[in-house]
């Protein structure tokens, strides 16, 4: 009786490459992210929903960083704490 063969690990082995690498780029600080690419108007509309649904003085939301891009296009990223705790 032979012993079962092995599958081979590559494709694990890239996949946890892939994770650990995205895991590095991502920030510690217990906040949670998410960027928008909208017209201004949705943008502002956007923000508003953010800020309704998650108060800042409870989920500390902010708008950590925003550009304006060509044709009055607003690109910004949103940052909130996942609990109010």
């Amino acid at each position: 009786m032979r012993p079962p063969v092995r599958p081979p690990l590559d494709g694990l082995k890239h996949r946890l490459a892939q994770e650990r690498e995205t895991n590095a780029t991502r920030a510690r600080d217990g906040f949670l992210r998410e960027t928008f690419r909208l017209p201004r108007t949705d943008a502002r509309a956007k923000a508003r929903e953010w800020f309704d649904r998650w108060p800042k003085q409870a989920y500390w939301t902010e708008i950590e960083s925003w550009f304006e891009r060509p044709d009055d296009v607003i690109e910004f990223t949103i940052r909130r704490l996942p609990t109010s705790d």
